[in-house]
């Protein structure tokens, strides 16, 4: 995420400082648009002292656009707003904003309430809720954490598919040992390509810019996040991702995601992002650059114009579409005209660009570690 807001704004001529809390598997910060890099404690383990960090480097970098990109950052910067924004423009909403997609039970529930399409969902508080549950829901179903990114930093996995009551349960303990919160919630049918992003940038309750885009590989395949996506309009998602957004109060850029239900041809919330994503650099491939107008926005003071953009245009995380298609080719049963479709169409790579290589190389050595 971080890489793709660095070379979106970079392009653009803004000067990039990078503050970075993991340097073992970030790869961003060797791009040739970041002119600093400042090392970090970790934003959730260490709240404190990155919100200190932060605070000093006012001293040199005072006014400056602050741009979380993942969930730890933006948790630590979102319930610290009111002391951040005596020094910096921070892009980002309240923490009662926040806490509203960052942790998924109250999105669901706001669902609910609204009435935006979303997957049976319930939250256990104990061993004897999830006994009851399992006596009502249609296996296979999912156990998912409310706080995704916590479950994801102790576990690499966003959530765990089961097929029995014994697998629910024995899911649920895990987490709960771990002292995470999880809901139990249905399994929305249908491939990978029934994914879809809602991206938009949103102000005084209205859509200022919109994209969607569809999924077309993830990794892992059903429940992981995707490795190949496609621009792509799809209308059906604009009202209720509006509709979600226009709820939670947010305003900012965030990413919408739905899944096209194959019983009802029906697409249901799966959950909202309020930071840049992961395949951010494809709007801005399309025409689109959310980052240049979120700093022309904050920074200049200017709304955006309302514009469209390119279609048909893929984009990959060449290393996990490569890794993962050879892990699950049985499974995927992709043929290889269907395989290399993105590579042969106009694309964008998540990673690799021949006019920034670092990051790329960076990525492949960490890999390597990880491996060896």
């Amino acid at each position: 995420m971080g890489l793709a807001v660095i070379r979106a704004l970079g392009i653009m001529g803004v000067p990039i400082i990078v503050v970075v809390y993991d340097e073992r598997e970030d790869m961003g910060y060797v791009s040739k648009y970041v002119t600093e890099k400042i090392p970090a404690p970790h934003p959730e383990k260490s709240e404190d002292q990155f919100i200190e960090l932060l605070v000093k480097s006012a001293a040199r970098f005072s006014g400056s656009l602050l741009i979380p990109t993942d969930d730890e950052i933006l948790g630590a910067i979102s319930r610290h707003k009111t002391l951040l924004e005596r020094h910096y423009l921070v892009a980002c909403t309240e923490w009662n904003i926040t806490e509203q997609f960052i942790d998924k039970k109250y999105t669901y529930a706001l669902a609910d309430a609204i009435g935006v399409p979303a997957p049976k969902t319930i939250v256990p508080h104990s061993a004897e809720d999830v006994e009851r549950y399992s006596k009502t829901v249609l296996y296979p179903c999912l156990v998912k954490p409310c706080q995704s990114q916590r479950y994801h930093d102790r576990f690499k996995r966003k959530m765990v598919r089961v097929e029995s009551f014994q697998q629910m349960l024995a899911a649920y303990q895990e987490a709960a040992d771990a002292d995470l919160e999880m809901m139990l919630q249905e399994l929305i049918p249908g491939d990978d390509a029934q994914g879809v992003n809602y991206n938009s940038y949103f102000w005084n309750g209205e859509p200022l810019s919109e994209f969607t885009a569809e999924k077309v590989r993830n990794a892992p395949p059903e429940l992981g996040s995707p490795r190949v996506a496609v621009s792509k309009y799809i209308p059906e998602v604009l009202e209720p991702g509006r509709k979600i957004l226009q709820a939670m109060g947010f305003y900012g850029y965030s990413c919408t995601e739905f899944k096209k239900d194959a019983r009802d041809g029906i697409y249901k919330l799966m959950e909202v992002n309020g930071r840049h994503n992961r395949s951010g650099l494809l709007a801005v491939k399309c025409g689109i650059n959310f980052p240049w107008i979120q700093y022309k926005h904050l920074v200049c003071g200017e709304l955006p114009p309302a514009r469209d953009y390119r279609t048909g245009i893929y984009w990959i995380d060449i290393f996990r579409d490569i890794s993962y298609s050879l892990k699950y080719f049985r499974k995927e049963g992709y043929s290889l005209s269907q395989y290399i479709q993105p590579y042969r169409s106009p694309h964008v790579f998540a990673i690799w660009d021949k006019q920034d290589p670092k990051p790329f190389l960076r990525r492949g050595i960490n890999l390597a570690k990880r491996i060896l």
